[in-house]
C-alpha cells in the first residue's frame, strides 16, 4: 500500500483521475497527491521552456497545480476526450498565457503584483535545457515518459523487495536501463549465483518491468488498441 492505494492504483493515470472526483475522501486526496507529484515535472519543464528560470518556473508551477486543485480541473478530465497527458498539457499553456496577459496588463499599470516571469531573458538558468534545446510540447513530453518508467520501475523494485529479493533488482537495475559496469559473470560472483542464472534473472527482470510499463500506459489511453502506439511514443519521447 502507498498513503492508503494500491501499489497498481498509485501508478496509473485514469484510475486516479476518477478516484479525485469522489471530492472530499480519504481515497480522492490520496489520488490527488499522486497526480500532482507524478506531473510536477513535466509542468515544470514546459515552463522552463516557455522562458521562465528554474525558480520562477517552480513557483509557475506550485501556482498551476493550486489553480488545478482550487477549481477542480482534474475532474474535468475525460477517458473519451484524449490522452490525459494532453489535457494537462492544454490547461498548462492556457495557465501559462494567462500569467503572461495579467504580467502585461500590470506593466500597463494595472496595480496587480508583478508576477516574476522572465519570458523574454535568455540569459536566465535553464536547469533542465539539453544542449540542442526543445520546444516546451516537448520538453512537458519527455519529462512525462521518464516519469512513468521512473515509476514503472518503482513498481517493479516494491515486488522484488517484497519477495526479499531487493539485491537481486539493485544488482540487474544497470542491465535493465541499458548500462552495464561490468559482465554478468562479476555480479553472478557477488550474489554467489552462475552466469547462466543470472541472465536468467534479468530477462525475467525485464520481462516484469515490460508488463508494469505496459499496464501503467494501458489506463493512460482510452481504447486497449492504443497501448503499442503510446508505447512507441513514449520511447520516442525519451530519445534524441
Amino acid at each position: 500500500m502507498l498513503d492508503g492505494l494500491p501499489r497498481r492504483f498509485a501508478t496509473t493515470r485514469w484510475t486516479l483521475v476518477r478516484a479525485v472526483r469522489g471530492r472530499g475522501s480519504d481515497e480522492a486526496r490520496d489520488a490527488l497527491a499522486v497526480l500532482c507529484r507524478t506531473y510536477w515535472w513535466p509542468v515544470h519543464a514546459f515552463m522552463c521552456r516557455s522562458g521562465a528560470s528554474d525558480d520562477d518556473a517552480r513557483d509557475l508551477t506550485q501556482a498551476f497545480f493550486a489553480k488545478v486543485i482550487e477549481k477542480g480541473a482534474f475532474e474535468q478530465a475525460r477517458e473519451d476526450r484524449g490522452k490525459f497527458r494532453t489535457f494537462l498539457l492544454s490547461s498548462a499553456r492556457n495557465f501559462l498565457s494567462n500569467e503572461r496577459e495579467a504580467a502585461h496588463a500590470q506593466k500597463r499599470g494595472s496595480g496587480r503584483e508583478p508576477l516574476p516571469l522572465e519570458f523574454d531573458d535568455g540569459d536566465g538558468p535553464r536547469a533542465i535545457e539539453p544542449a540542442g534545446g526543445e520546444t516546451p510540447e516537448r520538453a512537458y513530453e519527455r519529462k512525462w515518459a521518464l516519469e512513468v518508467i521512473a515509476l514503472s520501475l518503482k513498481v517493479v523494485e516494491s515486488r522484488y523487495e517484497a519477495s526479499g529479493r531487493r539485491a537481486l533488482f539493485v544488482a540487474l537495475q544497470p542491465f535493465l536501463t541499458g548500462d552495464e559496469p561490468s559482465s554478468y559473470g562479476d555480479v553472478a560472483g557477488r550474489l554467489g549465483t552462475t552466469d547462466g542464472a543470472l541472465r536468467v534473472a534479468a530477462h525475467r527482470l525485464r520481462r516484469d518491468f515490460a508488463a508494469v510499463l505496459r499496464e501503467t500506459i494501458a489506463d493512460t489511453v482510452e481504447r486497449p488498441e492504443d497501448v503499442d502506439d503510446e508505447l512507441r511514443y513514449l520511447l520516442r519521447a525519451v530519445g534524441p
